[in-house]
């Protein structure tokens, strides 16, 4: 008997040979794809991997480009898509060994993606329906062993359907609702401009249009608040009246001209201890909301930090919605594992009874999230910190309730009462564990008694006005959407990358594009169904029904059939109406795009990217009557509305692939970028090796580089040594 264990990814399938085999790994390559044949208690078992998707939809016999179009299947993704290329070898080794196999085993993420990737193998390069299942939470030897030692006899049949049905679900919105916007423009202007949308990016984008709307139309009102500044104990104080705020003047003023030079005293102090209970154990959602508050991280990049971490044995399956922390994971074992690098933590907390603090949040295949206890050898940066936080979330669950104490004075100035309030924390409990994640400010009130009197008192009249609504970051957005049940937890990050991707949203405090508000107002008039956020949140319920068997995929499929059917049955009769409002809106955010900013030369035109034979450069729009050029940089040109201070030129932003975006100056004259002769000459004296350097930090002779700013010296250690000298100023902004 020889038995194929299927996984999703390369490093999973080594993970799952090493811990499997009894002997040494034999390890076998062909067309530079890896695969393993192992024993196990004298079985012979191959362990051969994907690459994520193998399989994708795909339309069935493409006809005229158009729209509406059901007819799907499922084809090989290298056959779809170019830029998948690289699963052909994946896919050509499965296939070949898969015919030595009396047995099959799905090990692919245990999620509705790993469901579906195993059974696309398993049915169309193993021509087999089912298979055994391998449910596990961690990577970690122990675990995999015992995942395999008890296999599920079946992969679960509710959970494929459901995967399927979605992925064709939002296949047949995307590509329909994307080829009807851009055939719009087409027809109504014979210009061709790609766009898109989808069933949950269409609604999610509603849902930012709607914050900016409402943003746009809010008006501000007045209202005052009345403070009183004085000195307690030598500590200057501010206490703020407890009526505010006041939306009358005439009401504030006579307050201020009451209190006006009289004296002030603490007519009550009242104390009122409460306790902060431990913070929930993190399911996907809230690790994206606290990386985001406490690193800075997108929750895109969380996701894909989680996930390496994961895949490394680091941490457990991060695309959870639980907030449970069951008893099997051995919270005792964990600890001690953890006590290497977090020994006082994890002695204290190994003294107690362990029971972790847990939310009502549930997930029918994974607990939270939580450190497996295998430390890593070497994380650098954001990673570092993200294990970090997920290690001391998990510390915090077990650990005591913080005590914390508000202290109120209430002062008293000719009968106006005022109060001064300060938190600080008496018992700090699990804060300690949590270390520098838990942001707690302390304010502790001057030391004082009743009837003790404010010197120096003096009324203070704040002019206000009610501030609009706070616009979605990426952390709130996801937040939103998983409120109004919009996507999954495994999609949303992705579904706002795309919203930036296609320009319909900008900056960190999302922002919506003229392209974005002007396609929903469009949408919005002409085709709303297509923003109905109730449909989407209807077939992500009916795909859930599909998962508890409740539903069969045909039924919920046909239902949307029908509905695409009525929507563009609407959509054709404005196509035109579509086409010219979708055009103009992409014309003017094109050339908003393009503009640089004000030309330095005539003053009159505005500096534009253009493309020439030689590539991109920067033109005045006045050509030909103002000639000036100027080259641009290698990478995406973005306007920042910024003028240099060294030579009034437009200052842009470069953002190349890999690196971090670059500020620099358009005038290739400009001081910022001079070199003077003393530094030019000890380039040349460095390069032909009249001078040796050495770093300071290992030893290695640095080397020159080259920035767009010039040149610098560096460690050629690099990642590992990150020592640089500059060399002139202009290469401290590189």
């Amino acid at each position: 008997m020889t038995t194929l264990i299927i996984c999703e990814k390369p490093s999973v399938a080594l993970k799952i040979a090493t811990a499997l085999s009894d002997n040494k790994l034999d390890k076998k390559v062909i067309n530079k794809v890896s695969y393993y044949e192992i024993e196990h208690k004298n079985k012979k078992i191959i362990v051969v991997c994907a690459v994520g998707h193998l399989y994708t939809v795909t339309e069935k016999d493409k006809k005229a480009w158009t729209y509406p179009i059901f007819n799907t299947e499922w084809k090989p993704t290298y056959e779809v898509s170019k830029s998948a290329s690289f699963t052909k070898p994946y896919l050509d080794l499965i296939k070949k060994v898969a015919v030595k196999a009396d047995d099959y085993i799905v090990a692919c993420d245990w999620d509705v993606e790993g469901e579906v990737i195993g059974y696309n193998i398993l049915k169309y390069l193993c021509k087999k329906e089912d298979a055994k299942r391998m449910q596990y939470s961690t990577t970690t030897a122990e675990d995999l062993l015992n995942s395999y030692e008890h296999v599920s006899p079946h992969i679960d049949k509710k959970l494929v359907d459901s995967g399927l049905t979605r992925h064709v679900l939002d296949w047949l919105f995307g590509i329909n609702i994307s080829r009807a916007l851009t055939l719009s423009i087409k027809h109504a202007t014979n210009m061709f401009k790609v766009m898109s949308s989808g069933r949950v990016q269409g609604p999610s984008l509603y849902l930012l249009y709607k914050r900016e709307k409402d943003i746009s139309k809010f008006k501000p009102v007045p209202f005052w608040e009345i403070s009183l500044q004085g000195t307690l104990s030598n500590n200057k104080i501010e206490a703020f009246d407890k009526k505010n705020p006041f939306k009358d003047k005439k009401t504030a003023d006579s307050v201020i001209k009451n209190t006006k030079n009289k004296k002030a005293f603490i007519s009550k102090i009242t104390k009122k201890e409460f306790k902060q209970e431990p913070l929930l154990p993190f399911d996907l959602t809230s690790l994206q909301l606290e990386a985001y508050r406490s690193l800075g991280l997108s929750p895109r990049i969380t996701l894909e930090l989680a996930q390496m971490l994961y895949t490394n044995s680091y941490i457990s399956y991060p695309r959870t919605s639980s907030q449970k922390l069951p008893p099997s994971i051995d919270y005792k074992k964990i600890l001690n594992k953890l006590s290497k690098k977090f020994p006082e933590e994890t002695s204290f907390l190994l003294k107690k009874t362990l029971k972790p603090t847990e939310g009502s949040k549930t997930d029918p295949a994974h607990p939270a999230i939580y450190p497996t206890g295998e430390l890593p050898k070497s994380l650098e940066g954001k990673a570092s910190s993200l294990y970090e936080l997920i290690v001391r979330r998990f510390f915090v669950c077990f650990g005591d309730p913080a005590t914390r104490e508000t202290a109120t004075y209430e002062i008293d100035c000719n009968g106006e009462l005022f109060e001064l309030k300060g938190t600080v924390t008496k018992i700090p409990g699990w804060h300690i564990l949590y270390g520098k994640f838990a942001k707690f400010k302390d304010e502790e009130l001057p030391k004082a008694k009743e009837k003790d009197e404010i010197k120096t008192p003096k009324t203070i009249l704040y002019d206000k006005e009610t501030q609009p609504p706070k616009r979605y970051t990426e952390a709130s957005l996801i937040k939103e959407l998983e409120k109004e049940n919009l996507g999954t937890k495994a999609t949303r990050a992705e579904i706002i990358s795309t919203l930036y991707d296609r320009n319909y949203v900008r900056e960190k405090n999302i922002q919506v594009t003229n392209l974005g508000m002007k396609t929903i107002e469009t949408l919005e008039k002409y085709c709303p169904e297509i923003l109905d956020e109730n449909l989407t949140r209807k077939f992500e319920e009916d795909m859930e029904a599909i998962r508890e068997g409740k539903y069969k995929s045909e039924k919920v499929l046909d239902d949307a059939k029908k509905e695409l059917t009525k929507i563009f049955e609407h959509f054709k009769k404005n196509e035109i109406k579509i086409g010219k409002s979708l055009a103009e809106a992409t014309i003017e955010t094109r050339t908003e795009e393009n503009t640089l900013g004000l030309c330095p030369k005539c003053k009159e035109g505005n500096l534009m990217i253009k493309k020439g034979k030689f590539g991109f450069f920067a033109a005045c729009s006045k050509y030909p009557d103002c000639d000036i050029t100027l080259k641009l940089p290698k990478g995406l040109i973005k306007n920042t509305k910024k003028i240099c201070d060294k030579c009034n030129y437009p200052i842009i932003n470069v953002i190349r692939k890999g690196k971090r975006p670059q500020e620099i100056c358009l005038n290739p004259e400009c001081p910022s970028k001079k070199l003077d002769d003393k530094i030019e000459k000890e380039i040349k004296n460095f390069e032909s090796g009249k001078i040796k350097k050495k770093c300071p930090k290992c030893g290695s002779g640095l080397v020159v580089r080259t920035s767009f700013y010039g040149k610098f010296l560096a460690c050629p250690g690099y990642p590992k040594c990150r020592y640089i000298e500059s060399i002139g100023k202009e290469d401290k902004k590189s």
